[in-house]
């Protein structure tokens, strides 16, 4: 009965593996190349049904009726929030690609399939309860995501962008590890509960060492400053869907595990990694501002901004209270909608051959020439610099309101100030589509899919998401209140 009950709660997760494999079968009896759309849309059919799955779980408590393997995994509503976001940006950035693949020459079936095993990666890693399944779903994730970053094996960036990423990510997956190897000689358990137990009384420097390099290792997935620096080169190398799937999904999973491994296993002593975040964040904020201002390529530009906003997310996360865990959800949630519009609309930005245009001089006078890709992206644009009415504003709203209740003025202000820096860059981008002459260069035509996904992500970001704050925010406390839960 135990095991049956585990394989319940672990329904998402068995979908995705026995999917991945019976379509992996289904390309290679069919032809890779010649089944590859057919099967992203099967694939995407998959990520529709995962996310029906999860959503009875949005109102699941903490405790031992959603404990899965003896404690190892937990489908709780946390997690189900989580994954809700990591199964739509997936679905959405697969339904953006056969275009791009298959103008590059690279349509194949492995690429859906890829995404189905990161996203299943994902959702062990937002459901670990335990360090051992942590690292199971992070390297499930990443061993997908290195094939991804150099997909188009005849383009020399995406190449080095899939080197590249392979490298540090195993640097920083060897520093994790020896941050849980110390973690668990220190406390006698992998077990975020044990863990959390082990630490009540106070925590002891070896311990100590351990939650810094476990910090450490989780600061590369998320992107903060100081482990950013893959992020520019491995966004501006690796094909854009690609590049909008790691800035959407993985960043949920990466930062949803991050505040589980801070506020459960270690959320008895918040003092102890405080300030490690508080630095994280600041920095994020500060250099993913700064590094944005004299880029020219607008995935570039996108990645800088990416670490900007882990930035201010982390700034909830540095409040160590349910508001600012909360306030980190809602964010997040609106991170994905204009990540997702962003990277659609960059998409979008084609020549009369239909090649890819990504730099920032190939937008100019946009608003003449393809106004709707022009209102798209500068929506998305005063959306990620925080700019009222539109919805981005209340994600930074929430974050910097939870900071003071928690008596974090200085770090509210310091991020608003900071916040203001961003706008630049975000502002030059629509300056140069809405008042220089035009280049003239955008002349493709976009596929109607990419047109509803902007469109869809536009109306979310607009004064009409607001419609939605009483429910995400209803969601995104009790997600939030069961890491305190536990703890």
């Amino acid at each position: 009965m135990d095991l049956m009950h585990s394989l319940r709660l672990v329904a998402p997760e068995e979908l995705l593996s026995l999917s991945g494999l019976a379509l992996l079968l289904a390309a290679a009896w069919l032809g890779s190349a010649r089944a590859a759309r057919v099967i992203t849309w099967l694939s995407i059919a998959v990520l529709a049904t995962c996310t029906v799955l999860v959503l009875p779980g949005l109102s699941n408590p903490a405790g031992a009726e959603v404990q899965a393997f003896g404690g190892l995994y937990s489908a709780d509503a946390f997690a189900a929030f989580a994954k809700l976001l990591i199964y739509i940006a997936a679905a959405a950035t697969l339904a953006v690609a056969p275009p791009f693949l298959e103008k590059a020459g690279a349509a194949r079936a492995e690429y859906p399939i890829l995404v189905l095993f990161a996203a299943m990666g994902m959702g062990i890693m937002v459901s670990a309860q335990n360090l051992l399944t942590l690292y199971i779903g992070l390297e499930l994730n990443s061993l997908a995501a290195y094939v991804l970053a150099a997909f188009l094996k005849t383009d020399e960036r995406s190449a080095e962008a899939g080197l590249k990423y392979f490298v540090l990510g195993a640097l920083a997956s060897g520093i994790l590890l020896f941050g849980m190897s110390l973690t668990y000689g220190f406390t006698g358990t992998t077990s975020y509960a044990g863990i959390a137990a082990a630490l009540q009384g106070g925590i002891a420097k070896g311990a100590l060492f351990g939650l810094t390099f476990v910090l450490a290792g989780l600061a590369f997935k998320v992107s903060a400053v100081p482990f950013h620096m893959w992020t520019p080169d491995v966004y501006e190398g690796a094909p854009t869907p690609v590049t909008a799937f790691f800035a959407s999904a993985p960043k949920v999973a990466a930062l949803g595990l991050t505040m589980r491994v801070a506020l459960e296993a270690f959320g008895t002593q918040a003092a102890a990694w405080q300030q490690i975040v508080i630095f994280a964040a600041i920095a994020s904020i500060v250099v993913g501002a700064l590094g944005a201002i004299g880029q020219t390529n607008l995935k570039r530009l996108l990645a800088y901004s990416s670490i900007n906003n882990v930035g201010f997310i982390l700034i909830g996360l540095a409040a160590a209270t349910p508001a600012g865990a909360s306030a980190m959800l809602v964010y997040l949630a609106i991170y994905v909608a204009m990540t997702v519009g962003g990277f659609v609309a960059v998409l979008m930005l084609k020549d009369g051959a239909g090649n890819q245009l990504e730099m920032l001089g190939d937008v100019a006078g946009l608003s003449r020439t393809r106004p709707l890709i022009a209102a798209g992206l500068a929506m998305v644009m005063f959306s990620l610099a925080g700019i009222p009415p539109l919805f981005g504003f209340w994600g930074k709203f929430v974050v910097f309101q939870a900071a003071v209740e928690a008596g974090m003025v200085p770090l509210a202000a310091l991020g608003i100030a900071a916040s203001v820096i961003g706008a630049f860059y975000y502002l030059k981008v629509v300056k140069v589509m809405y008042f220089d002459d035009p280049a003239g260069k955008v002349t493709g035509q976009s596929d109607m899919v990419h047109a509803v996904l902007l469109l869809a992500s536009a109306l979310f970001i607009s004064p009409a998401g607001y419609l939605l704050t009483k429910c995400l925010g209803h969601f995104a406390e009790t997600a939030a209140a069961v890491l305190f839960t536990a703890a």
